[in-house]
């Protein structure tokens, strides 16, 4: 069963004036009418069963006029998967060209192609809720940093082939859900002290060999991972012969 209930919502465009949004909320808290970015700071209650798309569009939505950001088109940053005669949708396509600002006015990202690059702000200090609150991530008891996305790297849908989306975002008892972190290992330069601060990124420690990875051989996500940071990064264990 998959927990995690957070995810990445993303204003796609502005609604036009008159078109109603169907729900008014009271104005309570701080407002922040010109977010278009953040990461959800409540869940439906049932997992990755968001209701589909249109249930997650929903709650993005909702999240985003309590705190006065309601005149915007709001999308989920979810991909599913095409099954039967449905195609798949990336998550790339559906939320708009940006810019995209966080709770605070900072801009996370200037379009969808710096959002899957390298130059992007996402971090523990960007990647704030609706209400302007970090995530708890790496370093916090309990840790919060997943959020349900069924994408690639560069926010493409997965193959069928293997099920990434919990049947496509309508299940919390089927299927896997492929997830990100709003806390990304090279990001985290600013969570240590002067003294501590590692000389390299912590992923160029990885990608030189000074940090292995050990894994079992049957994991399903081994090939996705090393095709991300490298087969050098892997050892695998065996105990083979087991008898003499």
């Amino acid at each position: 069963m998959i927990k995690t209930k957070t995810m990445a919502c993303m204003a796609a465009a502005a609604i036009t004036v008159g078109a109603g949004l169907g729900v008014v909320h009271a104005q309570q808290g701080p407002q922040a009418p010109n977010m278009s970015f953040f990461v959800t700071s409540a869940g439906l209650g049932k997992g990755a069963d968001l209701g589909g798309l249109a249930g997650a569009d929903a709650q993005c939505q909702s999240l985003a006029a309590a705190v006065g950001a309601g005149a915007k088109t709001w999308r989920a940053y979810l991909s599913t998967q095409a099954v039967g005669g449905t195609a798949a949708i990336n998550a790339r396509d559906r939320i708009g060209t940006g810019p995209w600002q966080n709770f605070k006015g900072e801009v996370v990202a200037q379009s969808v192609a710096d959002l899957h690059s390298a130059n992007n702000k996402l971090g523990p200090a960007t990647s704030l809720t609706d209400r302007g609150t970090i995530v708890a991530g790496r370093g916090f008891t309990p840790n919060y940093h997943d959020v349900l996305t069924g994408a690639q790297g560069d926010g493409t849908a997965f193959p069928p082939a293997e099920d990434r989306t919990c049947k496509n975002w309508t299940s919390s008892t089927q299927g896997a859900a492929m997830v990100g972190h709003i806390d990304r290992m090279e990001r985290d330069e600013n969570y240590f002290d002067a003294a501590d601060r590692p000389k390299l990124h912590p992923d160029a420690y990885m990608k030189d060999g000074r940090i292995l990875i050990g894994c079992e051989g049957s994991e399903k996500s081994l090939a996705y991972v090393a095709s991300r940071v490298g087969i050098e990064a892997f050892a695998y264990a065996s105990d083979y012969p087991h008898e003499v």
